[in-house]
């Protein structure tokens, strides 16, 4: 650890100007000497380099922050105004919260009662689900289940069915699907036959295809309004968020 970033530190310098030419007009045993003494006190003061550690990660996270800010704009309509996921919460509320999310996910599924008691508790929160299938093959088929509910039977379905297959122990086989649809109060062939429709193959390419653009590779992600949070927030953090796009 200590030599690569002890080699940063010196690139860094010789990339200085002022002190680039001072290095420039030492002859080459003093240049020697210079970074001596210089890894020396670096070995002897260690929390200067978690220090510079920790600046660089605060610059990144902030370079980050802009970035995401971003590409919400950039893909603001997709993101709050797609026709094909599901809106729960308060349809008119004054805060849009969107959540890719994955089944087999389980942070995802920790995330699940926080996100149901944030959106209960705060009564102003309109709540997006975006399927995004990304753990597997039990994943997608789990998602192509809920899409096919949520087509064929609506918003109230859909989130019967959600809810279920967040909280699902075993695998989401035929039969196992099967049953839950009846348990739902649906026959359960009209919705395994929907499964593997274009019509609910296209939703998940779709939430794939916007995903790759913002460059989401894990579940759970949110956009709270402007801001895109990567990972599993607790409840309070949400609430924090929320507050906060609303003072903004």
């Amino acid at each position: 650890m200590r030599l690569p970033l002890l080699a940063a530190l010196l690139s860094c310098s010789l990339a200085t100007p002022s002190l680039a030419g001072g290095l420039e007009s030492m002859t080459e045993a003093e240049r020697t000497a210079f970074r001596a003494e210089v890894k020396a006190y670096l070995i002897e003061n260690p929390e200067v380099l978690v220090e510079a550690m920790n600046v660089l990660q605060d610059r990144q996270a902030q370079a980050d922050q802009v970035t995401d800010k971003q590409l919400v704009i950039d893909h603001k309509a997709d993101l709050f105004a797609d026709q094909a996921s599901w809106v729960g919460g308060n349809p008119d509320g004054d805060i849009t919260m969107v959540e890719f999310m994955d089944y087999r996910c389980g942070y995802c599924r920790k995330a699940y009662q926080e996100v149901e008691d944030l959106v209960k508790a705060d009564g102003n929160i309109r709540l997006v689900l975006k399927e995004y299938p990304i753990l597997g093959d039990d994943s997608v088929t789990s998602s192509r289940f809920a899409i096919a509910v949520l087509q064929l039977h609506g918003n109230d379905a859909y989130k019967k069915a959600h809810d279920a297959l967040i909280t699902l122990r075993g695998a989401p086989d035929v039969e196992t699907l099967g049953r839950l649809a009846t348990d739902l109060g649906f026959e359960a062939k009209p919705v395994l036959d929907k499964m593997a429709s274009p019509e609910v193959s296209a939703v998940i390419a779709a939430n794939q295809e916007l995903g790759n653009k913002m460059a989401i590779s894990g579940t759970p992600t949110f956009v709270i309004d402007s801001q895109m949070l990567r990972g599993y927030v607790p409840l309070d953090g949400m609430q924090q968020i929320v507050a906060s796009e609303r003072k903004s």
